[in-house]
């Protein structure tokens, strides 16, 4: 009975946190989400500080790692992993540094700092940031370790295979996406990643492909849009969208030619092979039972939720100040996305959306941040073409201001340009089906 419990309590405790949706000041959200929101309304004034000395001290001792090599840092692989980095993310990291200074104390260049580019970034989009990685990181152990995803993964293998090539444990990171928030199925994928469930096939498919964007923030571009009076269609076109996406782009490059290899320093390798003369579930059962088993000490448990939350806070926030700022000078400041999205004008046109010009830029600014085309689709007047840029936008998942920031932050194996090509064919995709379910709908 003991054993049942230690999979059971944890793993309950960790569905309530990240998986069953809870009303909360008139939205619904998860219960992460909900103590994050918490940290940042209680701590908004100070939260900017601390994420820049957060991106600071990470840049500084990187520095002292790359160029001295302290013991006390060669002596721990965890401090070894987070600051003995590559050449290209120390960079990364010291132009993030950077920008938040400027950012923080206005100097140099409005540009870098302004309220739509650095300062969108180190006052509203890297705060939510630190408070979902302070309680995700945390808490995410329960999910993780207890034994939940081996019975999911046992039960769920027949379906997540055939139709997204995935194991069947990836349903969790799909759901703590789709009902919390995209930055934490990316979290879940990474640490999943590197403990050897994942190939690097599997990891990056689930990744860029179901860390998708959460319902909170689906009302959110929707209330820009003033589009709520359909909401339910809203959703329900970004769904059909979204599983058409997700059925297609693992089977086409770049993602179908992602070595099945796993992680090199990963230890574990999943076996998804049932065993004869027994079922899904009983085996599922067992899988999870030994799993719990290997996590008798809770401060083993609570040092790795600590140590998730420091690999969080210093390997991925620097990253998404320095990709997401770049990105945003790059909409906000040149025409390069303009230029971008004028082959989508006699797209647009051949559908009979009305506004073609002026929605075509909104096919392509998203891949900087997923909230430009809702600011540049409001003032369009049609609501079937503002529909179509709201529903595309959330389609899209790839946006360098966060999940792409985080994805290239990561351990995953996925490069700029990779993201670059997902994000075009999701459009492609995805926009067909969107156009149609709006000329239905309007």
């Amino acid at each position: 009975m003991q054993e049942y419990l230690q999979f059971f309590l944890p793993s309950f405790i960790g569905i309530l946190l990240f998986v069953i949706p809870f009303p909360f000041n008139g939205e619904i959200t998860i219960s992460v989400a909900i103590l994050a929101k918490l940290v940042q309304t209680n701590f908004a004034s100070v939260l900017p500080d601390i994420v820049t000395g957060i991106i600071v001290l990470t840049a500084i001792i990187s520095l002292i790692v790359k160029f001295s090599k302290p013991t006390l840092v060669e002596r721990s692989p965890f401090l070894t992993k987070l600051f003995n980095v590559s050449t290209v993310w120390l960079i990364a990291r010291v132009l993030g540094m950077i920008f938040a200074i400027m950012t923080f104390f206005q100097m140099g260049p409005s540009w870098i700092w302004s309220e739509n580019t650095g300062g969108l970034l180190l006052y509203d989009l890297i705060p939510v940031l630190f408070s979902v990685f302070l309680f995700a990181g945390l808490l995410l152990p329960l999910l993780l370790d207890f034994g939940l995803l081996e019975l999911c993964g046992a039960m769920l293998t027949k379906v997540m295979r055939p139709l997204f090539k995935l194991p069947g444990r990836s349903s969790i990171d799909c759901l703590a996406s789709w009902l919390g928030d995209g930055t934490i199925g990316v979290l879940l994928t990474n640490k999943q990643y590197e403990d050897g469930y994942y190939t690097k096939r599997e990891a990056v498919i689930i990744g860029t492909t179901f860390s998708v964007v959460s319902i909170t923030f689906t009302i959110v571009v929707i209330s820009y849009l003033n589009l709520q009076n359909v909401f339910g269609p809203f959703y329900l076109t970004i769904v059909i969208a979204g599983l058409v996406a997700a059925f297609i782009c693992p089977r086409i490059p770049p993602l179908s030619r992602k070595p099945d290899t796993y992680y090199e320093h990963a230890e574990k390798r999943i076996d998804e092979n049932l065993p004869k003369n027994t079922t899904p579930f009983a085996w599922g059962m067992d899988q999870a039972i030994q799993q719990a088993k290997k996590n008798k000490s809770y401060a083993t448990v609570l040092k790795g939720g600590i140590q998730n939350v420091l690999d969080m806070w210093m390997g991925v926030i620097p990253i998404v100040m320095a990709i997401g700022t770049v990105a945003l000078i790059i909409a906000e400041f040149t025409p390069v996305f303009k230029y971008l999205g004028m082959p989508f004008i006699p797209i647009l046109t051949l559908m009979q959306v009305p506004e073609a010009a002026a929605a075509s830029q909104t096919m392509v600014v998203g891949f900087a941040d997923m909230f430009l085309p809702a600011i540049i689709g409001s003032s369009i007047e049609s609501e079937l073409t503002r529909f179509v840029i709201g529903c595309v936008s959330v389609t899209q998942l790839i946006y360098m201001s966060e999940v792409g920031g985080l994805l290239l932050g990561s351990k995953l194996p996925v490069h700029f340009f990779e993201l670059v090509i997902i994000f075009l064919q999701r459009t492609i995709i995805t926009l067909p089906i969107i156009v149609l379910m709006a000329h239905i709908i309007f």
